[in-house]
């Protein structure tokens, strides 16, 4: 994760960055799971999905609105976009029956470059493009710590 641009004092990016992390560790205890058999994939890869889908779901409702609004940024929130669909899409099919684990496999290793995309990316690109009142909006959308 990057940690030189300053970009995590925003609280959207800090809290986005803690999620990757989290969700970075869940990707390798399912990719550990699935390829060594030393624990349960399925219940790795339900802890990566509740994990992942609350992620997208604050990125897409939240940074990404405000950052298609301000312009500079919209094709590469658009390819970003595109890429949560594609890793859902693969996550969220697995036929618990007969698990493609070689596709949900290739899945986590977009998912690893599509994280790696974000944070050394779009969020020091975003800290520079959005002005200060999006900061505004996005921080008051955020969850109050308890």
């Amino acid at each position: 994760m990057c940690n030189y641009c300053g970009c995590r004092e925003f609280p959207v990016i800090g809290r986005l960055t803690a999620e990757h992390e989290a969700i970075a560790n869940a990707a390798g205890s399912l990719r550990t799971a699935i390829t060594s058999g030393t624990d349960d994939p399925l219940v790795r890869l339900d802890a990566l999905l509740a994990l992942l889908t609350p992620h997208t779901d604050t990125e897409e409702a939240g940074l990404f609105v405000e950052l298609r609004a301000e312009g500079s940024l919209t094709e590469a929130v658009d390819k970003l976009c595109d890429e949560h669909d594609d890793i859902h899409g693969v996550l969220g099919a697995v036929d618990r029956a007969a698990p493609d684990w070689p596709a949900v496999l290739a899945a986590l290793t977009r998912l690893h470059r599509h994280i790696d995309n974000e944070e050394h990316g779009l969020f020091p690109a975003a800290a520079i493009a959005l002005p200060i009142p999006a900061w505004d909006r996005l921080t008051a959308r955020q969850p109050s710590a308890a």
